[in-house]
C-alpha cells in the first residue's frame, strides 16, 4: 500500500514538472517571455513609447557623454600641442646678474639629458601696423636662425614667404591672423612701434622701425597666430636695448611631464644662481578652468542617462500591472518569484544594454568625423560654428579616451540595472490568487 501511494506521488510529481517551464536562471524560457514583452500588441502602444524614450534617451545620454569628453580631451591636447611646440617646458632666468653667457649656458642645457633644446630668447611687447592703417598689440620674440628652424611648429607651417630673410637678418615672421588684420602679405614691410626707446633730454621716445614680412605662418591657436613675431635675435637685441644679453633661456623636454625631475639637473648644469619656472606654473590657471569645465560638463550630462533609466522604471512598473494576470497564470503553471523577477529584470536591462552600446556606437561614429560635421552645420546655417576667436582653435578636435568610455558604459549598465531591480522584485511579489481574483 505505501509503495502504491509512493509511485502516485512520483507520477503526480513527474506531471507537474512536465507542466511547469523550467526555472533554471535566464532560462530559454525566461529569455523568450521578456523580448515577448519588448514587443507589445496595439493595445500595449503607451507602454512602447516609454520604452522607445527610455532606449533613446540612454543611447542620446551615452553618446553624448562619449563626445562630449572626446571634444574635451582634444581641447586640452592641441592647447597643450601649440602651446608647448613655441614656448618652452622650462624658462631659465639668471638671478645673480645678467644673462650674457646665454650661447656657452644654452650649449651646456642641450648636453643634460632628458633636454631636447635650449633657446636664448629676446621678449618685448610692441604696437605692430600695416597697410589696413590700423594697429594691434604684438609679443615680438627674438631668436636666432637656427633655433627658428628648430621650432618645427612654426618653420613647418610657413604659408607664405620662407626664412631665409629671417635667417640673414633681414625680415620678420608674423602669424596669418595678423597678416589678416594689418593687411599684410610676403614682402610687405609692418612698423613696430615699442615705448621703450632712446633715452633723450626730453625723456624716453618710443622706437618706431619697419621691418620686411620674411614669413607668414600659421599654428593653429588664433591667439598666437594674431600676437606674436619672431625677430632675429640680434636685430631683437638693438630693438630693445638688450646688447650682448638674453633675457632668458627656453628649455625643451624630451617629456614634458617630467618638470620635478629636471629641474636639479639644470641647476647643477647652470652653474649659478638661476630662476625656473615651468609651463605648468605658467598656464595653470588656464588647464585648471579647463579640467573644471570638464567634470561639471560630465556631472550634468550624467543626467540625461539618469533620466533614461528612470523612464525605465515607469514603464517597467506600467508593464508589471498591465502583465498582472500574465503573471498570476505563469506561476500558477510552476514559475517561482525568483523567476518572474528575472524576466522584468531581461526586459528592463536589455533596453538599457543595447541603448548603451548604440550610443557607445553613435558616439564613436560622431568623433571620427566631427570636424566634418562642424564644417556641414556651418555651411547649412551660414554661421561659423566653434569660432576660433573665441576658442583657440581653428578646428574641432577630438580624442577618445578608452578609459573613459569604459567608465561611461559600466556607469550606464550600472543604472540600468539598478532601475529594473524595483519593477522586477514588485512583479514577484504578485500574488496569483489576489490578481485572477480581480481579473
Amino acid at each position: 500500500m505505501v509503495t502504491e501511494m509512493a509511485d502516485g506521488e512520483a507520477t503526480e510529481n513527474t506531471a507537474a514538472k512536465a507542466r511547469a517551464p523550467s526555472v533554471r536562471p535566464f532560462s530559454s524560457f525566461e529569455r523568450m517571455v521578456a523580448l515577448r514583452y519588448l514587443r507589445p500588441r496595439r493595445k500595449e502602444a503607451f507602454i512602447s513609447v516609454i520604452a522607445g524614450f527610455s532606449f533613446f534617451g540612454i543611447m542620446l545620454g551615452v553618446a553624448t557623454l562619449i563626445i562630449v569628453m572626446a571634444v574635451m580631451n582634444g581641447f586640452r591636447t592641441e592647447l597643450i600641442t601649440r602651446i608647448l611646440g613655441i614656448n618652452g617646458h622650462m624658462i631659465v632666468q639668471p638671478i645673480d646678474g645678467v644673462l650674457d653667457d646665454y650661447a656657452a649656458l644654452s650649449d651646456k642645457y642641450r648636453k643634460v639629458e632628458g633636454v631636447r633644446d635650449a633657446i636664448p630668447l629676446i621678449e618685448g611687447q610692441t604696437l605692430a601696423s600695416g597697410k589696413a592703417g590700423a594697429g594691434t598689440g604684438a609679443l615680438v620674440r627674438g631668436v636666432r636662425a637656427d633655433d627658428m628652424t628648430r621650432l618645427k611648429m612654426v618653420a613647418d607651417n610657413i604659408q607664405q614667404g620662407d626664412l631665409v630673410g629671417f635667417a640673414a637678418g633681414e625680415g620678420v615672421a608674423i602669424g596669418s591672423r595678423m597678416a589678416a588684420n594689418l593687411g599684410l602679405s610676403a614682402g610687405d614691410t609692418i612698423t613696430l612701434i615699442s615705448p621703450e626707446g632712446d633715452v633723450t633730454p626730453m625723456g624716453v621716445n618710443p622706437r618706431v622701425k619697419s621691418y620686411k614680412v620674411s614669413a607668414i605662418f600659421e599654428i593653429g591657436m588664433s591667439e598666437y597666430d594674431a600676437s606674436i613675431i619672431f625677430m632675429p635675435f640680434e636685430e631683437a637685441q638693438l630693438y630693445f636695448n638688450q646688447d650682448g644679453i638674453a633675457q632668458s633661456i627656453e628649455v625643451f623636454l624630451d617629456h614634458p611631464e617630467a618638470i620635478d625631475e629636471m629641474r636639479p639637473k639644470l641647476e647643477a648644469a647652470s652653474e649659478r644662481s638661476i630662476f625656473i619656472t615651468d609651463w605648468r606654473q605658467r598656464n595653470r590657471t588656464f588647464f585648471s578652468a579647463l579640467a573644471v569645465e570638464r567634470n561639471v560638463m560630465f556631472m550634468i550630462l550624467t543626467l540625461i542617462v539618469l533620466v533614461a533609466a528612470l523612464n525605465i522604471i515607469s514603464g517597467l512598473i506600467m508593464l508589471v500591472k498591465d502583465k498582472g494576470t500574465d503573471i498570476a497564470i505563469l506561476r500558477t503553471m510552476g514559475a517561482t518569484s525568483g523567476s518572474i523577477m528575472r524576466i522584468f529584470f531581461m526586459t528592463g536591462a536589455t533596453i538599457g544594454v543595447v541603448g548603451t552600446f548604440a550610443g557607445v556606437a553613435l558616439g564613436v561614429l560622431v568623433c571620427l568625423n566631427v570636424e566634418s560635421i562642424r564644417q556641414f552645420f556651418s555651411w547649412l546655417s551660414g554661421t561659423t560654428i566653434f569660432n576660433p576667436e573665441l576658442y583657440f582653435l581653428s578646428q574641432l578636435p577630438a580624442e577618445m579616451n578608452a578609459g573613459e568610455t569604459v567608465s561611461v558604459v559600466i556607469m550606464t549598465l550600472s543604472l540600468s540595472f539598478l532601475a529594473t531591480i524595483i519593477p522586477a522584485w514588485r512583479a514577484s511579489r504578485i500574488d496569483p490568487v489576489q490578481a485572477l481574483r480581480y481579473e
